[in-house]
């Protein structure tokens, strides 16, 4: 047995765990640092002077950062590991995120955010890399999916920094305090072996090229070499795969962060709720997320990726329309607007598909920098989505904003129909 790949065992052993559980931890306080800030909006609105438009470009430009964080360190990880690069992202978004604190405008505000995006763009993939090419493909999905549940985690945390410790912190003490992660990549570098899979494919390579330079021929070494580039995703083999990709991620992420931008804020300011009654509200869509995040692995390994991301989006765009277009219909009742917020937060757990869907569709030797590339350069698309939901508000209020997401639950949920089932697929090294 000690001979396998990790992820040719039977059953996840204790450093399986290990590895899922320091990579779902980078993952909370990932998007933790990534959404705090729309709960410290207004503080840091009415302390800097700053418009909902200059917040809106503020936070449009870290989730831009994060597309470029995501090819960046997943080139990185394809070249130098999972668990180093895993370890830097988690310094980048710990120090972002402090430094935010000392912003005095909005100009360090945004360099700050900036820095933040680009950690936040990293861990993500690097993390999903990592638990993709150690786990069992049998549970595959279900283990993926559980590194998801970190998402809801993150927010539950941010909402109780952010919305209910903020009287007492300050919205400058609440990014003071989100240097704590750093922490982890001191047990990260005592605690994880480096990937099997990834250290496998660098055998290869380097007996790729020694076979080759022994025989005089320099073409398919220097292929090798160049391998590992972003470039590599758009040559004949992989571009129309990951055109794909990219495309199911736009979709996703559009549904997502039409959401999520601006929710706490439509609650607060068009439904007239308290910033803490709103933070509340948000916990239970994130109750709703963590179930669906938990759940969609189970679904995805018994029935396959397509049926689970079909189910969850439609779960998703039928609890958006219920909290803001009809909103006026049901909110007489309160137990049953908070059922739909709740459905919104399950819905999304189709975000739990990608780790384990994008490891099984590329080789080793450029699965983070695919899965890196795609995920967050749809998050950076979404660069423009907190302003076109506050220039949509201007005439039909936050919920006119917010309601496009059900549209683009619905396209990731026929998109995903585009791709061939992965389920139980065997890692390419």
């Amino acid at each position: 047995m000690n001979n396998h790949l990790l992820n040719e065992f039977e059953k996840p052993t204790k450093l399986h765990y290990k590895i899922l559980f320091m990579s779902w931890a980078g993952w909370v306080f990932d998007f933790y640092d990534l959404i705090l800030f729309s709960f410290l909006l207004i503080p840091i609105g009415k302390e800097l002077h700053l418009t909902n438009i200059e917040l809106s470009w503020v936070l449009g430009s870290s989730l831009a950062a994060t597309a470029i964080g995501g090819v960046i360190f997943g080139v990185l990880s394809d070249k130098f590991g999972r668990r180093k690069i895993l370890q830097w992202t988690i310094l980048t978004y710990s120090i972002g995120t402090f430094l935010c604190g000392i912003s005095t405008s909005i100009w360090v505000l945004l360099f700050f955010r900036i820095i933040t995006g680009l950690g936040v763009g990293g861990e993500w993939a690097t993390g999903q890399t990592y638990v993709g090419e150690t786990f069992p493909a049998k549970v595959r999905g279900r283990y993926g999916a559980f590194m998801q549940t970190g998402a809801p985690f993150g927010i539950v945390l941010a909402s109780i920094v952010g919305g209910l410790l903020v009287n007492q912190l300050g919205w400058r003490g609440c990014f003071f305090v989100s240097i704590l992660p750093a922490l982890l990549v001191v047990f990260m570098r005592k605690a994880l072996p480096e990937s099997d899979v990834w250290v496998e494919r660098q055998k290869l390579s380097s007996d790729s090229i020694e076979t080759e330079n022994s025989s005089s021929m320099a073409v398919k070494p220097e292929k090798e070499k160049s391998a590992n580039s972003f470039f590599s995703l758009f040559n004949d083999e992989h571009r129309a795969l990951f055109i794909k990709c990219l495309v199911l991620a736009i979709f996703d992420m559009s549904a997502y962060w039409f959401t999520y931008t601006w929710l706490p804020s439509y609650l607060h300011q068009q439904r007239q709720f308290t910033i803490v009654k709103s933070a509340e509200w948000m916990l239970i869509t994130q109750a709703g997320g963590l179930l669906g995040y938990f759940t969609f692995g189970f679904l995805a390994d018994k029935w396959g990726r397509r049926p689970a991301y079909s189910i969850y989006s439609v779960i998703m765009a039928f609890g958006l329309v219920m909290i803001t277009l009809l909103w006026d219909a049901v909110a007489i009742y309160p137990p049953l607007i908070l059922s739909f917020m709740f459905l919104v937060g399950l819905g999304t757990g189709m975000f739990s598909g990608y780790g384990p869907l994008f490891s099984e569709l590329f080789p080793t030797k450029i699965r983070n920098t695919a899965m890196g590339s795609a995920f967050n350069l749809a998050r950076g698309v979404q660069f423009f989505t907190p302003v076109i939901i506050a220039t949509i508000a201007v005439d039909y209020g936050l919920s006119g904003g917010i309601s496009l997401a059900a549209l683009f639950a619905l396209l990731t949920g026929a998109w995903i129909w585009v791709f061939p089932e992965t389920k139980g697929r065997k890692i390419i090294i």
